[in-house]
């Protein structure tokens, strides 16, 4: 069984308890606020176990489903038996990453709330971009295949516009960071990944 399918099942599982346990939601939610005055760190992690509805749940597992099975399977090309911990360190730590922003701009707001896998999901999907950025990545908004550069380029300048200027409650900031963990981590942990980016794009350029 792949570490991706444990993680979606895992989430659904911890997900629909929650969805039937308010007490249990609450417990496990972000909150800066908690996280900050209540030294509640867990909340930074257990956050992506629950989401707000079945529409969340559903679209954050299935991009997992099919971004990271492929991010698992780079990893494991580029470093054998060590792909599966550095694929564990991207999904962890694109959800620590995500958080840093909300972290600080609300640790003192006491309303403050968000929950969901978004930020891990994010940085999964970018590293899949870092691996392979002229694979063609289907938009739901345009269904025209576009390459995978293009897409995490629009994805990136959208979520930077929307955190600025959207007043809906969607966390853009983690969507945005969490991107931008997935790409750096990947090209960081494993600096030959970067040089083959470089060559695919030059390739498909030229």
């Amino acid at each position: 069984m792949s570490i991706t399918l444990i993680i979606v099942i895992i989430t659904v599982v911890v997900s629909l308890m929650a969805m039937n346990n308010r007490e249990l939601f609450s417990k496990l939610l972000f909150s800066p606020f908690q996280v900050f005055h209540s030294k509640e760190y867990y909340r930074i992690l257990t956050h992506a176990a629950i989401h707000g509805g079945w529409v969340h749940l559903f679209v954050n597992m299935y991009v997992l489903y099919i971004f990271g099975q492929t991010a698992e399977r780079y990893f494991g090309l580029y470093d054998g038996t060590l792909g599966e911990f550095r694929y564990v360190i991207l999904y962890l730590g694109g959800i620590v990453f995500a958080t840093l922003p909300s972290l600080k701009k609300h640790k003192d707001n006491f309303s403050y709330n968000s929950v969901g896998a978004s930020g891990a999901v994010s940085a999964v999907l970018f590293s899949c971009i870092a691996f392979d950025p002229t694979m063609p990545i289907i938009f739901i908004f345009l269904p025209i295949p576009m390459p995978a550069i293009l897409f995490g380029v629009l994805y990136l300048v959208y979520e930077a516009y929307m955190d600025k200027n959207s007043k809906d409650s969607i966390a853009h900031d983690a969507h945005y960071y969490g991107a931008v963990f997935g790409i750096l981590y990947t090209f960081m942990s494993l600096p030959s990944s970067f040089m083959n980016f470089i060559g695919q794009i030059m390739d498909y350029l030229l």
